[in-house]
């Protein structure tokens, strides 16, 4: 039994970035004999393991073979003839295919350190094609390491449009999409991840919409430079689909039915754009800045309420340029007036014999006359 760090430990170590996670494969041996030293079984459809002791997952060496459409097809083999190399083959790029044995040596058979060096993502071998979750992996490894100066070669790029062209992508089941999607949001770049599956012909497959030849994610970048908030970075994607859309229902519908987003991103994508379209407006009265209160629940979610403001703060100058009236200025005098209107109470009316929708109704015109005493005109 011979085991071997491999994956994204090797990879990252090569690059000095940091690392989480520890992956190891084990050749030469067998399930069993794995169970017997305390291995706990994790794998429903691979044989993979969690160590007793350190938690860390270990696998068996393995080939696989295509046996069907989309991601799940494979017949897996896994026993103890399959040798290392093999293993690695099976991988989808070069950089993730390098492993090391436990005396620190470095086994490359499919020249991941030279494209390491290159910077480029290139797939191990043509059973790339066979896997359609690749494509999606591919354009998250771009999006991840773009800061770095990576890019995909151009016979990756093709594999990839061969995928697409046999529409392989369609066979990904939306919660799998998303997961890639999620922890590309999170990286440093997360639009090169949408440029890269638009490139290729995926986004509009996955969101099954069509969208223009060329696009650009202005907003998503934008506040990806000032905020590492995978819900809110969401937000900003989707603002940025309503544009090219030319409308927010598509761009709502497309994203959160194809990807079966949770129900938390979805929301704030749809205050979001809802802001954007209060906004649009050329005067903003009192009773419709108190009407946006209210439709985007002020008064009893702050925490939420205080996100959507610091989106729209930061998304100003990008969403502007489309939006005219969504200024900062305009942001801020909208929303600084909420905490003082919040803590308005119910009571003092409840103490003057008021009941019912009477109540509401003086609630109402009291914050009014706040926001008119404040402003000193009736709209903005």
């Amino acid at each position: 039994m011979e085991i071997y760090l491999v994956g994204g430990a090797v990879r990252d170590a090569l690059l000095k970035v940091d690392f989480h996670e520890r992956d190891y494969v084990v050749v030469g041996a067998t399930a069993e004999e794995l169970l017997a030293q305390g291995f706990i079984p994790v794998g429903k459809d691979f044989p993979v393991f969690l160590h007793p002791e350190t938690q860390e997952e270990y696998a068996l060496a393995r080939t696989e073979r295509k046996t069907g459409q989309g991601y799940t097809g494979f017949a897996c083999y896994a026993q103890p003839d399959v040798t290392l190399e093999q293993d690695l083959e099976r991988r989808d790029l070069t950089i993730n295919a390098i492993a090391q044995s436990s005396s620190g040596e470095l086994i490359d058979p499919w020249g991941g350190i030279r494209d390491l060096e290159l910077k480029v993502l290139r797939h191990v071998s043509p059973a790339f094609a066979e896997d359609p979750l690749r494509v999606l992996r591919a354009a998250r490894f771009a999006a991840r390491f773009h800061y770095l100066g990576f890019f995909i070669a151009e016979e990756t790029y093709a594999l990839m449009r061969q995928l697409v062209a046999a529409g392989e992508i369609k066979a990904l089941v939306a919660e799998r999409v998303w997961q890639e999607t999620e922890k590309a949001l999170q990286t440093q770049t997360p639009s090169e991840y949408f440029l890269v599956l638009h490139r290729c012909g995926a986004l509009g497959q996955l969101l099954q919409c069509n969208l223009p030849t060329e696009v650009n994610f202005p907003a998503l970048e934008q506040l990806a430079a000032t905020s590492n908030n995978s819900m809110l970075r969401y937000a900003a994607w989707v603002a940025d689909l309503a544009t090219m859309l030319a409308s927010n229902e598509q761009a709502l519908n497309c994203t959160s039915e194809q990807l079966r987003i949770p129900n938390a991103y979805a929301d704030m994508a749809r205050l979001l754009l809802h802001t954007l379209t209060t906004f649009a407006q050329p005067q903003l009265t009192t009773k419709a800045v108190l009407a946006f209160y209210q439709s985007t629940d002020a008064w009893r979610r702050p925490e939420r309420f205080l996100q959507l403001e610091a989106l729209c703060q930061a998304l100003t100058s990008t969403l502007s340029l489309t939006n005219p009236l969504f200024t900062l200025e305009r942001v801020n005098k909208v929303f600084a007036p909420v905490n003082e209107l919040r803590e308005m109470s119910v009571q003092a009316y409840i103490k003057q014999g008021l009941k019912g929708p009477a109540i509401g109704q003086a609630l109402q015109q009291a914050r009014s006359e706040v926001l008119l005493a404040r402003w000193q005109q009736p709209f903005i």
